[in-house]
C-alpha cells in the first residue's frame, strides 16, 4: 500500500541554528541529534544532546508524530512560552499539531523547536514507517517508541495513559529535579553591593558551568549571527569552534561579576526608559542592538559627565569627533585661559593626551581636573537624543566598511572603534595613521598572522591581563584600554536583556527578548532581580 511522502518542516526557535529559518526534513522518518546519522537532523551548537535524540514520524496525509529515542528528554507543547522545566518528558509518540514546540533534552540545555507543516512530496511505503525501536541498530538503547498505525489514528489508551503517566512523573521524578535545578540558578545571582560597571575583569576564577554553558545562546544571537550576516558566512552562526573563544571567555567571567552586584541592576531599572530608546534607535538604524550597552560602558547612561580626556555626554564623544558629526560644541572656557575655544579639527591629534591644547599636562592621568573645559556656551554632547544621532551614525561608519565586515567580527571592531576609533586618517590633514585605529590595528594583525580575515581578532590582542600593565599594547594591535572594552559592553547587554524582559516587556523595544526567559532561555540560568527586589533593598538601605 502506497501512500504520499510528507516531509516535515522545523524551526529552530533559539540558539545558533535559528538563523537558519525554516528546515526542511525529509520524511517520512526524521532522527534528530547531535549525530543522528546520514538523512537524519544534525544540531550542531547545542549542549546536552544525544547522537540521537528523537524521532519525528510523517504519515497518512501529513499527520505527525514525535518520540524520544530511549531513555531521552522530549518535552511537547502547545507553543514555546512555557518553563520547560515545568513540563514532563513524553514516554512514546506524541502528535503534533501544526506550530506547536518541542524540546530536546534537559531543562537549561538543548535545543527548542517548532513544528510548522508538513509538505507533500514524492511516494513512499507505509510499511517502511517503522519506530526507532523496530529499527534498533546493534549496541542501540532500546526505545519505547512503538510503530505508529497510520489507520487508527490516536489510541484510546494514548490519552488517559498519558495523563497518569505526566502526574506520576511529576511526583516521583520532576518535582524534585526542578527544585534542585532552581536551588542552583538561586546561586547565579546578585549577592553584594558591587559596582555599577566592572571595566576590567581577570579570568583565573572559574565560571559557574551552568552559566557558561547557556552564554553561547545569546553569544550567537547578540554577537555571532550579526558577524555571520555581514560576513556572507553562515557557519559562524553555528558552529562554536568558529568563534572567538578568548573573546567569549572574557564574556562569561564579566556577565558573572556583573550579575552579583545589585548596584548594577539597580542602574539598569534607572535606565530603562533611554536603554529601550537606544535599542530601537540601533534596529532603525540596522545595526546590532547589543550596541545599546555602549553608553552603559561609557556612562552608566549620564548626560552630564566628562573625561579626563574632556569626552562628554552619555556617549562620551571626544570635541572634535563631535564636531565631525555636525553637532555644536562651541565658546568653551579653558582653565587658565581667558579665550574662548570651540573645535575645529574633526578628529582628536595623535596622542591627544600631549597634544591637545584642552588638556592639562601636570594634572594626574585619570584626574577630572586633566581636562581643561570647565564651560560651554553651548555643548550638544549632553544632549541625549543629538548625542544618541551623531553616535549611530559613528558606529555605522565601522559596520558599513566592507574590509571589517568580511572579517566575522565587525561587531566587536564596532564596538571597539568607539573606544579608538575607526580611521582618523581620513581627516588628517597629512593623512597621518593612528595605529590605534581599529581598522589599521585590524590590517596590521592580518599582515603579522598572515591571514585573509581573521574572526578571532579581538580575543588574540586581549594581551594585558592586569591593570597594571604599563605597556601600550603588551604586544598586541589594540591598545590596552581598548582591550577591556568590547567585552564588558557584551556581557552587560546580555544582563540588561534579561532584566528588561522580566520586568519590563511591556515595552516595545524588549517584547522580543521575552523569549530569553522562558523555557530553556538563558535567563532562566540566572536569578534576575525584579523591580520590587532593587526598591527594598534600597529602601532599607536608607
Amino acid at each position: 500500500m502506497s501512500q504520499e511522502r510528507w516531509d516535515i518542516v522545523l524551526r529552530f526557535l533559539q540558539g545558533p541554528m535559528s538563523y537558519h529559518g525554516d528546515v526542511v526534513c525529509r520524511g517520512p522518518v526524521v532522527r534528530m541529534g547531535a549525530n543522528p546519522g546520514p538523512g537524519g537532523l544534525r544540531i550542531d551548537g547545542y549542549r546536552g544532546l544525544d547522537d540521537r535524540q528523537a524521532v519525528i514520524t510523517a504519515y497518512d496525509g501529513g499527520t505527525v508524530a514525535i518520540a524520544p529515542v530511549g531513555v531521552n528528554q522530549v518535552r511537547v507543547a502547545p507553543h514555546a512560552n512555557v518553563d520547560w522545566a515545568e513540563v514532563q518528558p513524553i514516554r512514546g509518540p506524541v502528535y503534533l499539531d501544526r506550530d506547536a514546540a518541542f524540546h530536546l533534552g534537559p531543562p537549561g540545555r538543548g535545543a527548542t523547536l517548532q513544528f510548522m507543516e508538513c509538505r507533500r512530496l514524492g511516494v513512499w511505503e507505509q510499511k517502511q514507517i517503522l519506530s526507532e525501536a523496530s529499527q534498533a541498530e546493534d549496541g542501540q538503547r532500546p526505545s519505547n517508541v512503538k510503530e505508529l498505525d497510520a489507520k487508527r489514528g490516536v489510541p484510546g489508551w494514548f490519552i488517559p495513559a498519558t495523563i497518569v503517566l505526566v502526574l506520576m512523573a511529576a511526583t516521583a521524578l520532576i518535582v524534585p529535579l526542578v527544585g534542585e535545578w532552581r536551588r542552583d540558578i538561586a546561586q547565579l545571582g546578585p549577592k553584594d553591593d558591587g559596582q555599577e560597571y566592572y571595566e576590567f575583569v581577570t579570568i583565573t576564577d572559574a565560571v559557574a558551568p551552568e552559566l557558561m554553558e547557556g552564554l553561547n545562546q545569546p553569544f550567537a544571537d547578540f554577537v555571532m549571527v550579526p558577524n555571520a550576516q555581514a560576513a556572507a558566512w553562515p557557519s559562524l552562526a553555528t558552529k562554536p569552534d568558529e568563534w572567538d573563544q578568548r573573546y567569549l571567555t572574557y564574556v562569561q567571567h564579566s556577565v558573572q561579576i556583573h550579575l552579583g552586584a545589585w548596584l548594577f541592576w539597580s542602574r539598569l531599572e534607572q535606565v530603562a526608559e533611554e536603554y529601550a530608546i537606544v535599542v530601537q534607535q540601533m534596529r532603525e538604524a540596522g545595526l546590532p542592538e547589543v550596541f545599546a550597552a555602549i553608553p552603559y560602558q561609557e556612562s552608566r547612561y549620564r548626560a552630564d559627565v566628562t573625561s579626563p580626556a574632556c569626552a562628554r555626554g552619555m556617549w562620551q564623544l571626544m570635541p572634535e569627533v563631535a564636531n565631525r558629526t555636525e553637532m555644536v560644541v562651541r565658546n568653551c572656557k579653558l582653565r587658565g585661559s581667558t579665550g574662548l575655544w570651540s573645535p575645529t579639527r574633526k578628529s582628536p591629534p595623535i596622542n591627544v593626551y600631549k597634544n591637545a591644547e584642552y588638556i592639562d599636562q601636570n594634572a594626574p592621568m585619570t584626574s577630572s581636573s586633566k581636562c581643561r573645559i570647565h564651560s560651554c556656551e553651548v555643548d550638544e554632547r549632553t544632549d541625549v537624543s543629538l548625542s544618541t544621532r551623531a553616535s549611530v551614525a559613528l558606529l555605522a561608519e565601522a559596520w558599513n566598511d566592507a574590509e571589517l565586515r568580511a572579517s566575522g567580527a565587525v561587531v566587536q571592531m564596532t564596538i571597539l572603534s568607539h573606544n579608538a576609533g575607526y580611521d582618523d586618517s581620513r581627516f588628517d590633514d597629512a593623512g597621518r595613521i593612528k595605529t590605534t585605529n581599529i581598522l589599521h590595528g585590524y590590517r596590521k594583525h592580518l599582515e603579522r598572522t598572515r591571514q585573509e580575515r581573521a574572526p578571532d581578532y579581538y580575543g588574540q590582542n586581549i594581551l594585558c591581563t592586569s591593570p597594571e600593565d604599563e605597556s601600550m599594547t603588551c604586544g598586541g594591535v589594540i591598545h590596552r584600554e581598548t582591550q577591556h572594552y568590547a567585552y564588558s559592553i557584551t556581557a552587560q547587554h546580555m544582563l540588561a536583556v534579561c532584566y528588561y524582559a522580566e520586568n519590563h516587556s511591556q515595552k516595545p523595544a524588549f517584547q522580543d527578548w521575552r523569549k530569553y526567559t522562558l523555557g530553556d532561555g538563558y535567563c532562566n540560568r540566572m536569578n534576575i532581580p525584579t523591580v520590587d527586589q532593587i526598591n527594598k533593598r534600597a529602601g532599607a538601605k536608607k
